[in-house]
Order: structure tokens, then sequence, then C-alpha cells
């Protein structure tokens, strides 16, 4: 049987790979001038290759797009197998992530490529158009020629970092053969502040915070939480947990929404206000713009003491119980507004594409035209950062591939 794969990113290789180990005559078609472009250029050109939780239904619960349709896929094509498959040397970091020893995602690139050994692999071959006959794909259009097949995956990916060749072509593709698009949202991807949070981000840009609690909240109801790291930036925040936050964000209204950060989620608020007080006898003739630098950053001191009310020239000995309780209430509590979304094309993924009502979760095959599957970013399925998305691109490739 000719299989034809359409896209040479995580899931590609995978359906390419697993669709050779059944034995089928395998064409890769990949429109850049190399395999795995954006692979290359993942957690920041390391390669968070997947998570090493130890049950793939926690990479459901991990998956808040549509984590269900995924079940069949991650039993088909696991964590271990796909570090199994890669055969490099690979470390586990905070969180689960699972790194290449090296640190260079080039080189999950590359062990990729070694496995697709035997796969007819044409570069620069982007594809026009996919040919279907009484509703059995049967034909790929590029501009070079027409080729014939059994079977065809479409692995496109979505719309995020568009400079790797990510534009959305499969998901017009899939649109023209009758197929049900969820428009495309950015997901993992930085927040923009509203009015009256913006001039603190502004204030705070540069800023890192580790360790640090996070509630999310959504017209005053609580849609997310998390602890870990985030920063501040000139539009707003950004961050590993405020990428994850973004995820569940893309899926409301945005009304209201609100983060509430815990700079010390190690202390109760009595103890908080014993340790500022501790600080305050250590300081106590100086002002309180002077007294804090022992419990918060420098550059977060003065936006600190504005929302809480007091004169930063005043000293510490004449700070009110009521001051200093507004002082904890936010260090507990520090509210930041946001209104939106950073621009698609600097999301790590897509929320959106092609329905998953359309396709069959056991095989990845198209429920509306015969013979044509699924793989990858191109599915309306996204998850948190962590590996989570890279594993659904090498399941749902080897899904498609093995049917």
């Amino acid at each position: 049987m000719k299989v034809i794969v359409i896209g040479g990113g995580p899931a590609g290789m995978l359906a390419a790979i697993s669709a050779k180990n059944e034995g089928n005559e395998v064409i890769l078609l990949e429109k850049n001038n190399r395999l795995g472009k954006k692979l290359s250029i993942t957690g920041k050109g390391r390669c968070n290759i997947t998570s090493s939780l130890e049950n793939m239904s926690d990479f459901i619960a991990n998956t808040p797009g549509n984590g269900r349709f995924l079940y069949s896929a991650f039993q088909n094509f696991t964590n271990k197998d796909i570090i199994a498959l890669l055969n490099i040397p690979t470390k586990n970091e905070r969180g689960n992530r699972v790194f290449p020893v090296s640190d260079r995602a080039e080189d999950v690139v590359e062990a990729l490529k070694r496995k697709l050994n035997g796969v007819d692999v044409r570069l620069l071959t982007p594809v026009k158009k996919i040919i279907v006959k009484d509703n059995v794909a049967i034909r790929v259009e590029t501009d070079k020629e027409k080729i014939l097949g059994d079977k065809i995956i479409l692995a496109t990916g979505g719309l995020s970092y568009p400079a790797t060749g990510s534009t959305g072509d499969g998901l017009k593709l899939a649109k023209e053969l009758g197929h049900t698009i969820i428009e495309p949202k950015p997901s993992l991807v930085a927040l923009t502040a509203s009015e009256n949070s913006i001039d603190d981000c502004m204030e705070l840009t540069g800023l890192t915070l580790k360790n640090v609690a996070i509630k999310v909240y959504v017209d005053n109801k609580k849609v997310y939480d998390d602890f870990g790291e985030m920063l501040f930036t000139h539009f707003g925040i950004s961050g590993p947990i405020v990428l994850s936050a973004s995820a569940h964000l893309v899926r409301t209204s945005m009304k209201n929404a609100k983060f509430e950060i815990d700079l010390k989620p190690g202390l109760t608020d009595e103890k908080l206000d014993n340790r500022i007080l501790r600080d305050f006898e250590k300081y106590k003739n100086k002002e309180i713009k002077n007294s804090l630098q022992d419990l918060l950053p420098k550059s977060m001191i003065p936006v600190i003491i504005r929302k809480s009310n007091i004169d930063e020239d005043k000293k510490v000995n004449e700070i009110t119980k009521a001051e200093r309780e507004n002082l904890v209430k936010n260090i507990k509590g520090f509210i930041v507004e946001v209104n939106g979304f950073r621009p698609i094309k600097e999301a790590i993924i897509t929320a959106g594409g092609v329905s998953t009502k359309e396709i069959n979760p056991k095989t990845m095959e198209s429920k509306i035209v015969k013979n044509l599957y699924f793989a990858g970013e191109i599915i309306d399925v996204d998850a948190y950062t962590g590996g989570f998305n890279l594993q659904i691109a090498y399941s749902t490739g080897f899904t498609a591939g093995k049917n």
C-alpha cells in the first residue's frame, strides 16, 4: 500500500515511521528545506521531549483541549515508547520534563530522521490539493506532480510559529474537503494586562518570580491554579505558569479575568505578618521603602507599597496594623488583571483545528473522507507545557501511520 504523509514535523515523521514499519511504501512531503524545523526550536532549542509521568491518564488530565479524544492514541504510543524509539540519552528535570542530555533539540530531530530510513522524503514540496473521488482520498497534488496514494495523512501543524511553516495550509485543505475547523486561537501564549494593571507590569518588566502560586479567576470564578515561575513584560505577563493558564483562558470569555499571585505561598498570613514585624524591628529607623528588601525583589517593593496605600517615605515605626494587613494582603494576593492574548504567531501551540467529532479516535481516520487521516496540531487538541503537546504529536502520528 502507498501512504502519503503531508508534513515533516514530529507528527508527520512518526506517521511515516509507523506506516513504514507496517510494510507500506511511504512518501513524506515537507514544504520546508528540512524536516523538524519547528521541533528544532522547541524548549528554547533544548526540546522538552515528553513528560515522565507514569500513567497516560495523567497526560489526558494535562490536556484541557479534548483530552479524552486521545485515550486510544496515548495507549498506542506512550512516553516510554518515544524515548525507546529515539534511543538517545535523556534526563528528567523539574515538573517531570524529559530533555535530551545534550540539551540539543537538533539531536531529537536527527534521531527521528534516522528512523525514516526507507521513507521517500521530498523536501520543498508544498501540497496544493487533495483529490477525493466517491468520498475516498486518492491523490495529492503539488506544484511539481500528482501523486496517487492509498492512504493520505495530514500532519501540517497549526498556526503557531508561522516562520517554521505552520501557516494553516492543512486546515485549508481539510476545510476544502468538508471538515469543520474549530477557529484556531493562540494557546500556551503570553497574556496582555488590562488598563488597571498595565502600569504595574511595565514597571516590573523583566522581573522573574520563582516558586509563586497563582489562582486565575474569570468573572470571580476560579478556573485554574498553579505553582512555579512567571515573568512580567512590557505588555503583561508570561512564563511557564502563565502559558499553561492561557490554555484555560482560551476557552473562556476572559470577562473580568485576573491573576491572584501569592508571592510567599510557603507562609500563612500570620507567619508572613510575623516575618514583616521582624524585618520592621531590624530596620526600625528606616522608611518602609528601605525595609522590605529581605522579603521582596527590589523592583516589587514600590509597587507593593503603592498597592497597599502606604506612603513610601513613612518610617517603619509609624506603620499601623491596618497598613501591615494591607501589605500581607498584597504580598499573598498580588492582582494582575488580563484582557487578552499575544498574537497567534507568538503562541507555542494552536488551540482549535479539525473537529475531533469528525475523526475516529481509534485510527485518526476522517469520518467524512475515507482513507484520509489526521495527526498532531492540525487536530483540535492542545495541552499544558511540559512535553504533553509533543506526546500528542507522536501518539496521533503513530496511530495514523499504523492504521
